[in-house]
């Protein structure tokens, strides 16, 4: 079967939008930077760029500096042309992020509030959000939708989340939740939009596995461009992997669980529910805190190294505790070599880019790049 031929209204499509991101990305730029760069002619990039603002999605910023002719105009993305919020439900609180067409976060914020699966926690989340869109000034007319992240499986076939033990729901259909919103509604689970987010943000980024370790563990593949979810969405749902044989006591009701050993409240249960007072404390040398963290870090480890041996890919440590990794490599990665003997002695894994409220933020994200590619 001969290969289908790409329209002229395909390829039109595809200059328009490989010029629009090529700009978005760019802090100032001009016509024949996108012409030499992008390898599409000049006219059809100027025709492009004056379409783009004309819709408002692109404007000029006076001219470039001459570099021996006429001075080019310097065009540069309209960023606030289109804002999108990203919620992420957890179970004891939310966090809201509020981003604009670069993905540049404007302003976040996290408010206690233990998840209901009731009409009065919907309701209080949308007034939540809605005082949040307020204090930040945006105007709702440029508001795209919200991006909700949630820990559970996000089935987007079936567009629902069948299951998420920690929430303590089944089969929960995305319209019931939407219906509480006054905007569209993207959902994710909440180790693929950090992964996501810290995708959208590394240069060249082929594959990586995300590691999210917060009040819950959760996991995700990264590839090329995209998540990776698995035939029933539940790729890289690493938390619930054995690690301890008829080990502790995982929440999900199964032993051994690598969230029952390696969850963000393992440590913070020990400095009063602070996850900060607990690093605070393991820097200060606490011998109680030292111990725990190299516990931590050897139940880590084993997981680290099974991802590894399975993926052969590097391995991104993000959520709450990937937060504070930057300074513990070292150590981990001691640990790690002394168990990976097939590799290469090199470190594989990378503390994240987005340190808090990743979630919220690759959810927004997701809102704002599916707009992207409708240009």
């Amino acid at each position: 079967m001969a290969n289908r031929k790409t329209t002229n209204i395909e390829v039109r499509k595809n200059n328009r939008n490989s010029i629009y991101r090529y700009i978005r990305k760019a802090d100032v730029t001009s016509n024949p930077n996108i012409s030499y760069d992008l390898k599409i002619s000049l006219p059809t990039v100027t025709q492009n760029t004056k379409e783009l603002i004309e819709k408002g999605l692109v404007k000029e910023e006076g001219k470039l500096k001459s570099t021996g002719g006429k001075r080019a105009a310097a065009l540069c993305a309209a960023a606030d042309f289109k804002l999108a919020v990203g919620l992420d439900i957890t179970r004891n609180h939310i966090s809201l992020v509020l981003v604009d067409l670069k993905g540049t976060v404007l302003k976040s914020d996290r408010i206690f509030l233990p998840y209901e699966h009731r009409r009065e926690y919907y309701e209080q989340v949308n007034r939540l959000l809605e005082q949040f869109v307020d204090i930040s000034g945006a105007d709702r007319e440029r508001m795209l939708g919200i991006g909700i992240s949630i820990p559970g499986i996000v089935n987007l076939d079936r567009k629902e989340i069948s299951n998420s033990r920690v929430l303590h729901v089944d089969e929960l259909p995305f319209q019931l939740i939407s219906s509480f919103f006054s905007y569209p509604c993207y959902f994710l689970n909440d180790a693929n939009a950090g992964a996501y987010a810290e995708g959208l943000h590394q240069e060249n980024a082929k594959r990586f596995f995300y590691l999210s370790l917060s009040s819950t563990v959760g996991g995700a593949i990264y590839e090329e461009g995209e998540l990776v979810q698995g035939k029933e969405f539940r790729c890289g749902e690493v938390g619930h992997m054995t690690i301890v044989l008829d080990g502790a006591l995982c929440y999900c009701g199964k032993k051994g669980c690598l969230d029952a050993y390696c969850s963000a409240d393992r440590l913070s249960d020990m400095a009063d529910g602070s996850l900060e007072g607990f690093f605070q404390q393991l820097e200060e040398g606490k011998e109680e805190m030292v111990q725990a963290w190299d516990t931590y870090t050897s139940y880590l480890a084993v997981a680290l190294d099974n991802i590894s041996m399975v993926l052969d890919c590097d391995i991104i440590i993000g959520g709450y505790v990937g937060g504070y990794m930057e300074y513990h490599m070292e150590d981990l990665n001691r640990k790690l070599f002394e168990k990976n003997i097939f590799g290469k002695r090199e470190p594989f894994i990378r503390p994240c880019i987005f340190k808090f409220e990743a979630a919220a933020l690759g959810a927004a994200l997701s809102v704002i790049e599916d707009f992207v590619d409708q240009i």
